[in-house]
């Protein structure tokens, strides 16, 4: 929290720093300072010892360039926004981090916004973006449409790259990974190689695309193996933590535990081991579970978590990457859809 100073009666607030006092400080002129700043290539050659007076200016005094005032010289604000789901789950602050990371460097800042998964919050950040200029969008949707992306790209003038399997459009360039194919072989390699005779499924809400694809992957390779989905071997909860613990001690209180389960995340998949081994069940004798990221607590719980591991950092790397080359005009060809590898972790909880 940051605590006011008080101020006396006659105490007036302090005047910005502005270029034309770094200009004063260095024995320049404020072009001179603009072109420094700016990193300009100008006809007019300035001198090492120029610069390093500028720049010893602007470190003495505390000046930051007005972004308002710069951006409506340039129509660029250098400012990039991210739209995650979770920021709290490892998985999207990996994301999150790995555009930070390299954004910053090429002097954009971030602004990062969160979903939730709830669709009225990505309207908001749509709407948001109308009101608050930016160069360039990543995002992370799960309710938002193809068809409203690109009115947000179009009304905005904003260049935009997404993560996600159910979102494709020529306009603008993607990221993703075949989960379906993952959970489908994730299944038979349980029955198949592990030896489970029942495999149920813990769920978030089917409103999100993510979890339909792999809820119906699931059905697919049980039906495939010719194995039933009995009543309480499929329950669901939030995509949170708290939200595998209640669908796992739903799945108990049914009394007819399936062989494993499999989770639609690792943070479900985490809850559903507390509550397992909380009602005294032993994984993965009594139960085995599998969860879905490797998130880095995957690898910490106890027993360890066996999981598809998503690239979180190398997806936010290609993403920046992409929006990067868009927005500083070094690609302008069609839109590029680049699928990213997912790999099984066996660990011991399963």
């Amino acid at each position: 929290m940051f605590i006011k100073s008080a101020r006396k009666k006659n105490e007036t607030k302090p005047a910005p720093i502005t270029m034309r006092d770094v200009a004063e400080r260095a024995g320049v002129s404020q072009s001179t300072v603009s072109r420094v700043l700016n990193q300009a290539s100008a006809q007019i050659p300035i001198s090492e010892e120029t610069r390093q007076k500028v720049r010893e200016a602007v470190e003495t005094l505390g000046y930051y360039p007005n972004m308002t005032a710069r951006s409506l010289r340039t129509q660029r604000t250098h400012l990039i926004a991210i739209m995650v789901a979770d920021i709290s789950n490892a998985f999207y602050y990996s994301i999150a981090r790995a555009v930070q990371d390299f954004f910053v460097p090429h002097h954009y800042d971030v602004l990062i916004a969160n979903s939730d998964h709830v669709y009225a919050n990505e309207q908001r950040f749509c709407q948001a973006m109308l009101r608050r200029p930016v160069d360039g969008i990543i995002m992370v949707p799960y309710h938002l449409q193809t068809a409203e992306i690109l009115e947000l790209e179009a009304r905005t003038g904003a260049s935009i790259a997404v993560l996600g399997q159910h979102i494709s459009s020529a306009h603008f360039d993607t990221v993703w990974c075949n989960d379906i194919k993952a959970t489908y072989d994730t299944v038979r390699w349980l029955v198949e190689v592990k030896g489970y005779a029942s495999v149920g499924y813990l769920r978030a809400p089917l409103s999100l695309p993510t979890v339909q694809r792999r809820f119906d992957s699931y059905l697919n390779a049980m039906h495939d193996l010719n194995l039933p989905v009995e009543a309480g071997w499929v329950q669901e909860g939030a995509f949170t933590m708290e939200g595998g613990q209640a669908a796992m001690q739903a799945m108990i209180a049914g009394k007819n535990l399936p062989a494993a389960v499999m989770a639609c995340n690792d943070l479900m998949a985490i809850g559903a081991i507390n509550v397992a081994l909380d009602a005294g069940l032993r994984i993965p004798e009594d139960i085995a579970i599998v969860g879905f990221d490797d998130i880095s607590l995957a690898s910490l719980i106890r027993p360890p978590l066996t999981t598809i591991a998503q690239p979180p950092t190398l997806m936010g790397e290609r993403l920046a990457a992409m929006l990067y080359e868009r927005i500083e005009g070094l690609e302008s060809g069609e839109a590029r859809h680049i699928e990213l590898p997912l790999r099984l972790i066996e660990r011991q909880s399963a």
